[in-house]
C-alpha cells in the first residue's frame, strides 16, 4: 500500500513538489519551501567563488559548461596578480578583479547585463549576497576548513579544493559540520570521479590480482623554493591591492613574501603540506576505496632532501600500514614523491613504470595506473588474457562539478563528499604528520593521539589566531 503520510516522504520526493510550487506560483521564497540550502530543480544554483587564483580559475571553466549554474560573486583577498610569474602553467592574472571580468565575459553573450560581484573578504560576501546557494574554496590550504565550516554554518553547499583541511582535527570537525548542516559536499579532487578510478575498484575487488598485500603510488612533485631552508629573512613590502593580514587567515607572525604569494607557500608547514599534501588524495584515492584503507595503526615517514620545522623536505617516502579487516589481509601502501619511484616489479616485464602513477601487488599479479584515476593495466600478460574485465556495477559520474550541482539540487551525494574526503585526508595528514616531526606514527584513531607522541599534538590541531576559530 502507498504511504500517503508527508512526513516519510524523501528529499527528492519533496524536493519535487516544493519545485512544482515554486514553478506554479512563483511568488514564494525558496527557503521557506525547503529550508537552508534549498535550491529547486528547475533553477540554476547562485556559486561564489573564494579565491581568484589558478586553481579557481580551473574550477571556473568546469562551471561555465553547467547551464543550470552561474557564478555570482568572488571573494579574493588580492585585487590583482601575475601568477604566471611564479608558475607558469597559470597564464591568466588572478585575483578577485581579473576573476570579475574572466566571469562577466563567460555570461556576456547570454546576458548582457551579467554582473558578478567582487569582495575582499568572504565573510562580508556571505553576509551581503543573500541569494547565493554554494561556494566553492580555492584557497591555500590553511584557510579551506575555516572558509567550509563558516559557509556551511551559514547554510551553504560547499565544494573545497583538496586536502580538504590543514590538519587533523580540522578534517574531523569539518565533517562533523557537513553532517549537522546536511549541506551537498564536495573535495576538488577531480580523480574521484573518473571511470578510471571505478575500473580499478573493479578489478581489484573482483579478483583480478588476487589478495592484494603492498600498493605503492608515486608523483615526481618536489619542492618550488629550491634554496631556501626556512622562511625567507627579507621582509619586502606586501603589494598594492593585497590585504595580507586575510590571506594569513589562522596563522600569524609571518611577514608578506613571494615565496609564499601567490603560488609556493604549499613548501612551507604553516600554509601547505608538501607534495604529500598536495597529490596525495588525489593519488592514493583508488587504493584507499578500494581496499578500504581506514586507519593506518603505523605511519613511516621520511624526507628526502633538507627540511626542518618551518618547509617541507624535496621528496618523500612514506609507509602506510593498515591492519587486515573481515575483507581483505593487512596492506602496505609506500608513498613516494620528488622522483622515487618503486622497484621494477618482475609481471610489469618490459613495460616501464610513468613519472606518476600506482601500483597494487597481489598474489595473482599487478595492476598499474597512472595518478589521479587512470584505467587499469592488468600484469603479466598470461593473468591479463585469463582475467575478463568485470561488468561495470559502480555508479558512473557525470563529472565531478556536475555532481556536486546536482547534489546540491537534492541529489545523491558527490563522489567525494566532506565524509570521505575527510578521512582521506586524514590518512595523508598522518604522513604529513610522520614527516615533520621525523618519526614513526602510532595512531590511536579514536582518541586522535600519535601514541608516546606529545609533540605531536601541536600538529594534530593548530593553534588559531582569535577570531579565526572553527571550534
Amino acid at each position: 500500500m502507498q504511504n500517503t503520510d508527508p512526513t516519510t516522504k524523501s528529499r527528492r520526493q519533496f524536493l519535487k513538489t516544493a519545485a512544482a510550487t515554486v514553478a506554479t506560483f512563483n511568488i514564494v521564497p525558496r527557503h521557506v519551501l525547503g529550508g537552508p540550502g534549498f535550491v529547486a530543480p528547475s533553477e540554476k544554483v547562485n556559486v561564489a567563488l573564494i579565491g581568484g587564483g589558478g586553481q579557481g580559475h580551473s574550477n571556473l571553466k568546469n562551471l561555465f559548461q553547467l547551464e543550470d549554474v552561474q557564478v555570482i560573486a568572488v571573494a579574493d583577498p588580492a585585487e590583482a596578480y601575475d601568477h604566471s610569474q611564479s608558475y607558469a602553467y597559470y597564464k591568466t592574472m588572478g585575483g578577485r578583479m581579473p576573476t570579475k571580468a574572466m566571469i562577466e565575459t563567460n555570461y556576456a553573450e547570454k546576458t548582457p547585463n551579467f554582473r558578478c560581484t567582487p569582495y575582499e573578504d568572504f565573510r562580508v560576501m556571505l553576509e551581503k549576497e543573500k541569494s547565493i546557494d554554494a561556494v566553492l574554496c580555492a584557497t591555500p590550504d590553511h584557510t579551506h576548513a575555516y572558509i567550509s565550516v563558516h559557509s556551511m554554518r551559514a547554510g551553504k553547499h560547499v565544494y573545497c579544493e583538496k586536502p580538504l583541511t590543514h590538519n587533523i582535527w580540522e578534517a574531523r570537525q569539518v565533517a562533523k559540520v557537513a553532517k549537522e548542516t546536511g549541506v551537498a559536499t564536495q573535495m576538488g579532487s577531480q580523480g574521484h570521479s573518473s571511470v578510471g578510478t571505478r575500473e580499478n575498484i573493479e578489478y581489484i575487488q573482483g579478483g583480478a590480482i588476487g589478495a592484494v598485500q603492498e600498493v605503492h603510488v608515486w608523483v615526481p612533485a618536489t619542492r618550488y623554493n629550491f634554496d631556501l631552508k626556512g622562511y625567507p629573512a627579507d621582509k619586502p613590502a606586501a603589494p598594492a591591492g593585497l590585504n595580507w593580514d586575510l590571506w594569513l587567515g589562522p596563522r600569524d607572525k609571518h611577514s608578506y613574501h613571494p615565496a609564499y604569494h601567490p603560488f609556493s607557500w604549499r613548501d612551507f608547514w604553516a600554509f601547505g603540506n608538501s607534495a604529500l599534501g598536495d597529490f596525495g588524495t588525489h593519488d592514493m584515492n583508488s587504493a584507499v576505496r578500494a581496499l578500504e584503507l581506514w586507519s593506518p595503526t603505523l605511519v613511516e615517514g621520511y624526507g628526502i632532501g633538507f627540511s626542518n620545522e618551518e618547509i617541507a623536505p624535496y621528496g618523500s617516502m612514506v609507509h602506510f600500514h593498515f591492519p587486515a579487516n573481515d575483507k581483505r589481509g593487512p596492506v602496505k601502501l609506500h608513498w613516494y614523491s620528488g622522483g622515487a619511484k618503486p622497484a621494477q616489479h618482475e609481471a610489469l616485464g618490459a613495460f616501464t613504470l610513468p613519472r606518476r602513477g600506482a601500483l597494487y601487488i597481489g598474489d595473482k599479479g599487478v595492476i598499474q595506473h597512472d595518478g589521479s584515476g587512470g584505467p587499469p593495466r592488468l600484469f603479466p600478460d598470461t593473468r591479463r588474457v585469463a582475467f575478463a574485465k568485470p561488468e561495470p556495477r559502480l555508479p558512473r559520474s557525470n563529472g565531478h562539478h556536475r555532481d556536486w550541482i546536482d547534489a546540491c539540487k537534492g541529489g545523491k551525494p558527490a563522489s567525494c563528499p566532506f565524509d570521505y574526503g575527510a578521512q582521506l585526508t586524514e590518512t595523508v595528514l598522518l604522513g604529513v604528520l610522520s614527516q615533520r616531526l621525523g618519526k614513526a606514527i602510532k595512531w590511536d584513531a579514536e582518541n586522535m593521539k600519535a601514541t608516546g607522541l606529545p609533540e605531536a599534538d601541536a600538529i594534530i590541531r593548530e593553534a588559531s589566531r582569535p577570531g579565526w576559530e572553527i571550534a
